[in-house]
């Protein structure tokens, strides 16, 4: 193999490689989670309480009737049923008188004894009823209470709320920060290195 020669000349080739520049930025995202919308609304209970009036009766006609302020028709009906108990007790009293009468020669005074019978032993009729303690009827009759209930409510109405979701894309810039080259360098003239 040869010498190469001293003075060859020298061609130089210089390269400069590509840059690629990348200026990125991450995304960012949120993510919300609302609560679920709770809405309750209470109805109370309601009650209505009705009291009926009792019913209350006095039956005072045997008291009145005792005091003989009784009813016409019962004062009829009692002088009409004695009636008869004193036409036989006014026909045994004149057979009484007339006896006395009849025996005044037995001596006495029987004419002033049968005036003064006269006067003073007039039949009676009893004009009032019997009385007694127990003469007015009170009776009383209670009702009962009516009582109505209407019961109360819980309405309750909830929902989930859907997420909120929100991303924001991140930057992502690419460039050529350097272009690549080839440089050549050729050698100095051919009068220089003959």
């Amino acid at each position: 193999m040869g010498m190469i020669p001293k003075n060859l000349p020298i061609v130089q080739i210089r390269q400069t490689y590509a840059q690629l520049g990348i200026d990125a930025d991450l995304g960012t995202q949120s993510i919300r989670q609302p609560r679920a919308t709770y809405e309750m609304r209470y109805e109370r209970p309601k009650q209505s309480i009705e009291q009926p009036r009792g019913e209350l009766t006095i039956d005072q006609s045997k008291a009145w009737d005792a005091l003989a302020r009784g009813g016409t028709l019962e004062i009829l009906q009692r002088i009409y049923s004695q009636s008869k108990d004193i036409v036989l007790e006014t026909i045994g009293k004149i057979v009484r008188e007339g006896d006395r009468l009849a025996a005044i020669h037995l001596g006495g005074n029987a004419i002033a004894e049968n005036a003064k019978d006269i006067r003073f032993n007039f039949g009676v009729y009893q004009f009032a009823g019997p009385a007694s303690y127990d003469n007015v009827d009170v009776n009383y009759v209670a009702r009962k209470p009516i009582i109505e209930v209407q019961d109360g409510q819980v309405h309750v109405n909830t929902h989930p709320n859907p997420v909120e979701y929100e991303y924001i894309r991140g930057k992502l810039d690419i460039y050529m920060r350097q272009y690549n080259k080839v440089e050549f360098t050729p050698p100095p003239t051919v009068e220089q290195w003959i």
